[in-house]
């Protein structure tokens, strides 16, 4: 079938096609819009390079448009179908509507529905489709770690979500390996940010932070699906309080273990919290000998956080709009593909090390 192309609403598509006829399209797709709205000018920031299985590619489309402005440049979605020989593209452009002088940005979106015969080889397809000198960011939420490898020669960035995996070691020891390649952005990490932000805010005063190197106990609850978050956090502590963890063990429903502090043993349990319905962490509670409490809840709203100091004196106050959604985090996993965090990888290192 034969390519058609329509100004108007600048989409194509094709069947048995090749990644060369795709790339070819897009271009005169640009010429085109450009032709009809000289205020729609091609963002150039990052491409994002998604292979989904097809079934579930709508779930996936969903939350794309859900991230807002921190919304990729160009998006290549892999569509996995079983059985597959050819390929099929469909490729178009997107533009806000604007008021004379202005400017909109235009999005792009390309799809190629594959089979997994391509999937080894899938760098093949997508090299010509990604815009040259932009960081590319690859993201396989359905696993496909295949065609993950296969596009590492092409990408800078991985997103990955650990809480994704059935076994936890096995999660973190996929995404300790995709860092040594390429830089790793996990969603299951970015969950943590805000616990992490008031952990170290609450410890920020000079007077507090010699307490630190006196925590003693921490317990940590969770989505039952969303033990790599708890571990990555654990992890987090350990590596900036130079802790020496051990493996952690099962006791009844719990994890259980130690890491090994510069003054003592910091005693650690993370609790499955079948109750809670959204990924991520439930409750952060810590201690230190010199009996100080902290103690960080999720709520309406944001986190509800209960604070004793070491004399006894006790309040309670919300930390407001903490939480982001699962939209915001896939946002946010975006936007840090751009960025640098330098405490992920010793934080996952440690992880690593107390995965039970």
């Amino acid at each position: 079938m034969e390519g058609d192309l329509t100004a108007s609403d600048a989409v194509w598509s094709e069947r048995d096609t090749t990644p060369g006829a795709i790339e070819a399209a897009l271009r005169e797709l640009l010429r085109a819009r450009h032709t009809e709205n000289a205020n729609h000018v091609p963002a150039r920031v990052l491409n994002l390079v998604v292979v989904v299985d097809a079934r579930w590619s709508g779930e996936i489309a969903n939350r794309l448009a859900r991230v807002g402005r921190y919304h990729p440049s160009r998006t290549i979605v892999c569509a996995v179908e079983a059985g597959r020989t050819t390929l099929d593209g469909r490729a178009s452009i997107a533009a806000d509507e604007t008021k004379p002088g202005e400017l909109a940005l235009a999005r792009e979106l390309v799809v190629v529905l594959c089979g997994e015969r391509h999937l080894a080889h899938l760098d093949s397809i997508v090299d010509p489709l990604v815009v040259t000198d932009l960081a590319t960011v690859v993201w396989a939420p359905h696993g496909h770690h295949d065609a993950v490898d296969s596009l590492l020669p092409l990408a800078q960035v991985v997103l990955v979500d650990s809480v994704d995996e059935p076994d936890v070691e096995e999660a973190l020891e996929r995404a300790g390996s995709l860092a040594e390649q390429a830089y790793v952005v996990d969603l299951a990490w970015l969950r943590s940010t805000p616990w992490r932000e008031r952990i170290a805010a609450t410890f920020d005063p000079v007077k507090l932070r010699p307490d630190l190197h006196m925590i003693s106990r921490l317990t940590i609850r969770h989505h039952p699906d969303s033990g790599a978050a708890a571990l990555l956090l654990v992890g987090w502590l350990a590596a900036q309080l130079h802790w020496r963890p051990e493996k952690l063990l099962p006791r009844r429903e719990a994890v259980a273990g130690k890491a090994h502090a510069r003054r003592q043993d910091v005693e650690l349990s993370l609790v499955p919290a079948p109750e809670q319905s959204v990924r991520g962490l439930a409750t952060v509670e810590l201690e230190t000998a010199s009996g100080r409490w902290l103690k960080l809840d999720r709520g309406p709203g944001g986190l509800h956080a209960s604070y004793k100091s070491a004399r006894g004196a006790a309040r309670e106050w919300t930390v407001l709009g903490a939480s982001r959604g699962e939209s915001g985090i896939l946002g946010e996993g975006i936007r840090q593909a751009l960025l640098r965090d330098p405490t992920y990888r010793p934080a996952l290192d440690k992880a690593r090390v107390l995965a039970p």
